[in-house]
């Protein structure tokens, strides 16, 4: 029976992907400004600071740039976005920078960046207003664009918002004509959402066009936005880039989330334009983002957009041909848990090696092997792989090979079978090959195969299972553990080794008195008062009411006091919400009135909302005075005390001093309502899922 099992598994696993037929388009028309004859690099402030932007963090990041080393990577251009100007024109009609935020100008910005040998970028919108409400270049192009030249700018985005449905293309061909008028290199990007089929039309304006809308920091944006963008490389060339807009690497995804960002956006020929505040970046973040093979890739000369050569089941490949011969190759696995992409040289359009054997260089670990023509790879759910292909030009460099351990879904004490499969895509025998498991304490695993194979052939595989069991005993609501696949082998130049990582989550369900409720998707854990739940949901407000919870039926009532502590909050969006949610039956989702929510969010600090109609349905909201943009912290306090139908909210950065964010009256509110621990990931259009965590969960 097992080993009937284990040989469907290897059928699923070399089943071969759907081939896409490839196409050759005619090379893309580009502006004939000379600039961007690689995609842009840079910075920009808008996905991590919004309208707080300021003349300290523009001339920080452009110190940040050059003492990382990002600036000798290529980031270059600084970008200021929207929010940098004065309400009104001044009485010639000219912009005015924000005296507050600028004090000294746009101009002695871009002095001092360009004294550190970088380039300054400035926005505005081809509308009558700016996105946030600025005044617009619409109808203003010649005296904005000289304005710009005057002070220095080297690189304007242009946005869509306020536009008066003006088309596009003749609103970006006057400022485009403007730019060119004042006589100075001005790199143009075109922030047109993707609309009016901007890429067939955009190179013949200006440098980069956007494609698609926003990006938001959940996978299932980028996943979105990666779809759109990988359609249209026939329009890209040098001089004139698709824009699938700003890397959002550094803002909440996971580390895999964000080197798949990275990758694609690489293979795609994209503008790598960084969204997070690199003064503060991790070191992972800055490992990304400064990853020169990578760079490399997007910045080749020969200036191809990468293609997508198969697509089956959430698992691509991508092929993007460089300038020296070589083609960079793309596996990439949309889906959640660890799947093996393969694809081969001939596939690729690697050409024919004279010795039968190509040199596979994998571009996040500097790893060079050698294949027989199959390009492979165990590739981590939503993670991608990234190879440098070209025909070896010997054959003494270690095998390229695979390992695949697959996982099974369990609950506290349960047991499973783990397999792991070992493939040798090399060009010799790989010898003494050893499977193994490494568990964390408190879990067990034991063979039920042999784990040692004396030699595997190329094309071949080699297979062993294991029996998992996880302990009776959880520590925490929802456990996320670690478990490693391991393989050693010996090749004739030497030993080898490598890992195989997934993760396994075991979730102790909410036990009485607790429930637990989701109007979208979710899990949901509780341990005595500790509360943790990875959820989904569009949002919580208005007639869009997706949230997930953890509740006490019947506890809320008058005089009561909900106390909860977020620990950690997932920054799916900067509306998501985490924190106390009431109403009269909170299984009553868009519906049930009594309904209020006391939250912190990661980009908008704290808010109380609730319904004030009875609708069942949120519409009034109330903030303290000192909640601005990117003000919340974790770990956060939350207070809700209930007087009747009014209700008041408080918030705690330390436990002890609290602060008001609002008060509101409820109508409809029964004398005892639901309460409970309540998150929301605002996923609007992406269906990310995010966790947040809670402990000190208690009503009095």
């Amino acid at each position: 029976m097992l080993r009937a099992r284990i040989l469907l598994l290897v059928t699923a696993l070399v089943a071969a992907p759907l081939t896409l037929a490839a196409t050759t388009a005619p090379p893309a028309a580009a502006l004939p400004n000379g600039l961007a004859l690689t995609p842009p690099m840079g910075w920009n402030d808008w996905n991590a600071f919004g309208c707080d932007v300021s003349a300290q963090l523009v001339e920080q990041t452009a110190d940040k740039l050059v003492s990382s080393g990002l600036a000798a990577d290529g980031y270059r251009s600084v970008n200021i976005d929207d929010c940098w100007m004065a309400p009104n024109r001044d009485a010639e009609g000219n912009l005015v920078p924000d005296p507050v935020k600028f004090p000294d100008g746009i101009k002695a910005v871009a002095d001092y960046v360009h004294g550190k040998g970088l380039k300054l970028g400035i926005y505005e919108t081809a509308g009558t207003k700016t996105c946030a409400g600025y005044p617009g270049s619409l109808g203003h192009e010649t005296a904005d664009a000289n304005l710009f030249a005057s002070w220095g700018v080297d690189y304007l985005k242009y946005d869509n918002c306020y536009n008066q449905g003006v088309p596009s293309k003749q609103r970006y061909q006057a400022m485009g004509s403007a730019l060119a008028a004042t006589g100075r290199p001005i790199v143009y990007s075109l922030c047109s959402w993707g609309t009016e089929d901007v890429a067939s039309w955009g190179g013949t304006v200006g440098n980069l066009w956007r494609t698609t809308g926003d990006i938001s920091a959940g996978f299932g944006s980028m996943l979105d936005i990666f779809h759109t963008n990988v359609q249209l490389a026939k329009d890209a060339g040098p001089g004139g880039w698709n824009d699938p807009d700003m890397l959002e690497v550094g803002n909440g995804m996971s580390v895999t989330e964000d080197q798949t960002e990275f990758t694609l956006w690489a293979e795609m020929a994209a503008p790598l334009i960084s969204g997070t505040d690199l003064r503060t970046a991790s070191p992972d973040t800055l490992r990304i983002l400064g990853n020169r093979d990578v760079i490399a890739v997007d910045q080749d000369p020969l200036g191809k957009q990468g293609t997508g050569i198969s697509s089956s089941g959430g698992l691509d490949v991508l092929a993007k041909p460089l300038s020296d011969g070589s083609v960079a190759v793309v596996l990439f696995n949309e889906n959640a848990t660890a799947a093996t992409i393969s694809t081969t040289a001939a596939a690729a359009g690697v050409p024919s090696s004279s010795n039968g054997g190509y040199a596979l260089k994998d571009l996040w670990t500097g790893r060079t092997t050698i294949s027989g023509g199959t390009i492979s790879a165990a590739v981590p759910g939503h993670g991608t792989v990234m190879y440098r292909v070209s025909p070896a030009t010997t054959r003494q460099l270690p095998p390229s090979t695979t390992l695949l351990t697959t996982l099974p879904a369990l609950s506290a004490g349960q047991s499973g079978t783990v397999y792991s499969y070992f493939t040798n895509n090399g060009v010799a025998a790989v010898n003494d090959v050893v499977l193994g498991l490494t568990v964390p304490g408190g879990w067990t695993a034991r063979p039920l195969t042999p784990t040692r194979s004396s030699s595997v052939q190329p094309g071949h595989m080699a297979i062993a299972a294991f029996k998992l069991t996880a302990p009776a005993t959880l520590t925490e609501p929802i456990q996320t553990v670690r478990i490693d696949g391991t393989e050693s082998d010996r090749w004739k130049g030497g030993a080898e080794s490598s890992t195989s990582s997934g993760t396994i989550r075991l979730v102790n369900p909410p036990q009485a008195p607790y429930k637990a409720f989701t109007s979208t998707t979710a899990l949901t854990g509780q341990l005595g008062s500790d509360v943790s739940i990875i959820g989904a949901g569009a949002d919580a407000w208005g007639s869009t009411d997706e949230y997930s919870t953890v509740y006490r039926p019947g506890a809320e009532h008058d005089g009561s006091t909900t106390v909860v502590k977020v620990t950690a909050q997932a920054a799916t969006s900067v509306w998501a919400k985490a924190g106390i949610m009431v109403r009269d039956d909170i299984t009553g989702a868009g519906s049930s009135p009594g309904y209020l929510i006391l939250a912190v969010t990661p980009g908008h600090g704290y808010v109380l909302q609730w319904d004030s109609t009875g609708s069942g349905q949120l519409d009034s909201n109330s903030s303290p005075p000192d909640s601005g943009l990117g003000s919340a912290v974790y770990p956060s306090w939350l207070k809700l005390v209930r007087s009747g139908s009014t209700f008041t909210g408080y918030y705690s950065t330390d436990g002890t001093t609290w602060n008001q964010v609002g008060t509101a009256t409820v109508p409809g509110v029964n004398a005892t309502q639901d309460v409970g621990a309540f998150m929301t990931a605002h996923n609007v259009g992406s269906g990310d899922s995010g966790e947040v965590d809670f402990t000190g969960f208690q009503t009095s």
